[in-house]
């Protein structure tokens, strides 16, 4: 038991990047990566990163809050309505690694996990309106 924890206790704290909870269920113990929390230090526009954060967060409220009420969705260049989409993702989808940021912070590559759909390179990009509430997000697979 003494090597089982000390294994354990390197992978969850030597590994750079990646913190790790350790939960008992029955006899199988699991390790969860999850995303390392100076994932967003990059994105130098403040509303995309507090997007990005509440989204890696799991936090709808302050995600939706960022959003204008008529906020546009698109999913590969297919419309989505926005709300539901997000409702359902928030909590289940999320950036494992932002590997590049562009034009001003409104762009954002990288490799994303869905507990649904698995593990995937995307890109979101967002448009801001006057106010500086984000009014469209484009999602989808990225090729790069």
């Amino acid at each position: 038991m003494k090597i089982f924890c000390s294994c354990i206790f390197i992978v969850l704290f030597a590994v750079p990047g990646v913190s790790g909870q350790v939960k008992l269920l029955g006899k199988q113990n699991v390790i969860r990566k999850t995303a390392h929390p100076m994932l967003t230090d990059q994105i130098k526009n403040q509303t995309i990163k507090k997007a990005i954060d509440a989204l890696q967060n799991a936090d709808k409220t302050a995600w939706f809050a960022l959003f204008t009420a008529d906020a546009k969705l698109y999913d590969d260049g297919n419309e989505v309505d926005f709300k539901p989409f997000f409702e359902k993702a928030i909590g289940h989808e999320r950036f494992t690694v932002i590997d590049r940021v562009e034009d001003g912070g409104l762009a954002i590559y990288g490799k994303f996990h869905s507990d649904q759909w698995g593990d995937f390179k995307t890109y979101f990009r967002f448009q801001l309106d006057e106010k500086g509430k984000i009014s469209r997000l484009n999602i989808g697979q990225a090729n790069y």
